[in-house]
């Protein structure tokens, strides 16, 4: 609750408070857009191949397909934030859904790769300032269990969107409406954002921190470019063998990481609404959640890549079958994630530091099965573990995420948001980097099917660590207050 002296204000249609129960329509609204842009990531990789033969694009343009809608949404997320907290959160999550849903158009109509290229690029830029926006919302609609709840299809629908991408794709492409090809998973953003754009205003309340400051151009411009050098360095650099340019990336990185803390601070202090408030990270609820977000999602992000290439390159599966495969973890990660949110409402962090062990325990078994399984068993093998590996992430995502904004006043809502999805896509970028510094070396230059099995089975140790490291630290999470 916040007092009468509070920046924070909120505008709504009906005058009423948060509500304990869901507004299923807000929800809904908020939720498309949520799964829209974690889909354009994943769904993407599959259409590679069709880009490449129709636009004649180059390895490095297909590379920046992908890379450059990575790099500008995680990038542009704690900015997109801060914007909404001063200018308003659903007011920027329309425009966000109206652009995405422009640069979609433009991406499924590029007549050539250049253009596509920079069509993805605004497409992430619109996702950042759409995304931060909706815990913002979460967290003005909801309030008690009716918080939890949305928290946890929150995290669900991110984890579907993530685990479903493939395959969505793979059935697009394969259908080929109205022979469309690989244009049709860009192209379906638009009608459905039309139609999530048509409820905004009359499902979302408005909200903002009306504390009179501007933006932050400066520290907007000193993040921003950290996060655009660090997520640049590690997703291009791993690719192309960490040449030196990579190195001199994440040292430029780092100054101007340490430059952004510095220039928070001294906007902090003279009162004039820094792009992140330091203030937040004086919660030991926040500051220990967000390392602990960090290290799920270098474990959680990274395992999608990996399996795609085991099931892909390792096994000869077709996108469509690799991503019908990923089902299991789908349906691990649905039915944990139904659960979650009552349960982690009653439990707290035992249940939440449950998930990173389950998780682990999912890796673990699925390493086995892959080594028992050589070259010539069946897949099919991999369900079971599969299936407990999607119920950690369901345990985890949604209630972690509500964990960790528990301790962010409400005035800083969307920034502190920010903050969180940069910590989930900057973590998950991060252990793509790790997993593959790992697994092709492991692979050998002259990689055959036989060699698949070993890599892949020895790149989830690191991600058994992490988890394990996730689980330890949402155990330091403090306990909430008694009331």
């Amino acid at each position: 609750m916040t007092s009468e002296a509070s920046p924070y204000t909120e505008t709504r249609s009906g005058g009423n408070t948060a509500a304990e129960g869901p507004s299923w329509g807000a929800l809904a609204v908020v939720m498309v857009g949520t799964f829209m842009t974690v889909l354009d990531y994943f769904i993407a990789n599959v259409a590679i191949p069709a880009i490449q033969s129709d636009l004649n694009a180059s390895a490095a343009q297909s590379q920046l397909v992908i890379v450059g809608y990575g790099v500008a949404f995680t990038a542009g997320l704690i900015t997109g934030g801060r914007i909404g907290d001063l200018f308003g959160h659903r007011r920027m999550f329309a425009l966000g859904l109206l652009l995405f849903a422009l640069a979609s158009l433009a991406c499924g109509l590029a007549p050539n790769a250049d253009l596509l290229v920079v069509a993805r690029v605004v497409q992430g830029a619109a996702a950042a300032l759409m995304v931060p926006q909706v815990l913002g919302v979460i967290g003005t609609v909801y309030s008690g269990p009716g918080r939890a709840v949305a928290f946890n299809v929150y995290g669900m629908v991110v984890g579907l969107a993530g685990v479903f991408g493939q395959l969505i794709g793979g059935v697009l492409i394969t259908v080929d409406i109205a022979g469309l090809d690989w244009r049709s998973i860009f192209l379906i953003n638009v009608p459905v954002s039309a139609v999530a754009l048509a409820f905004v205003f009359r499902t979302l309340p408005e909200s903002r921190n009306a504390d009179g400051t501007r933006l932050d151009l400066p520290g907007a411009v000193l993040v921003t470019g950290s996060l655009v050098l660090l997520v640049t360095a590690l997703v291009e650099g791993r690719e192309q063998g960490w040449p030196a340019w990579s190195w001199a990336s994440l040292a430029a990185a780092a100054v101007l990481a340490a430059a952004s803390v510095a220039h928070l601070r001294r906007r902090g202090r003279e009162g004039r609404g820094p792009l992140i408030s330091p203030a937040l990270f004086r919660s030991r609820v926040f500051s220990i959640g967000l390392a602990a977000t960090v290290t799920y999602f270098l474990a959680m992000g990274s395992f999608f890549f990996l399996l795609a290439l085991y099931l892909q390159q390792g096994r000869g599966l077709s996108p469509l079958e690799s991503g019908l495969l990923f089902l299991a973890l789908g349906a691990g990660y649905f039915g944990a994630s139904l659960l979650s949110g009552k349960l982690a409402a009653r439990l707290g962090r035992s249940l939440v530091a449950s998930g990173p062990l389950t998780l682990a325990a999912g890796y673990a078994l699925t390493g086995v099965a892959v080594v028992l399984n050589g070259t010539d068993g069946s897949v099919l093998w991999l369900v079971p573990s599969l299936l407990i590996a999607g119920l950690g992430m369901g345990m985890t995502t949604g209630p972690l995420t509500g964990l960790v904004l528990s301790g962010a006043a409400p005035e800083h809502a969307a920034s502190s948001s920010g903050a969180v999805n940069t910590a989930q896509e900057g973590g998950a970028a991060v252990g793509v980097a790790i997993a593959g510094t790992v697994f092709f070396p492991a692979l050998g230059a002259a990689a055959s099917a036989a060699d698949y099995p070993h890599a892949f089975t020895v790149s989830l140790i690191p991600l058994v660590v992490f988890c394990v490291a996730a689980a330890v630290m949402i155990r330091l999470i403090p306990a909430p207050a008694a009331t």
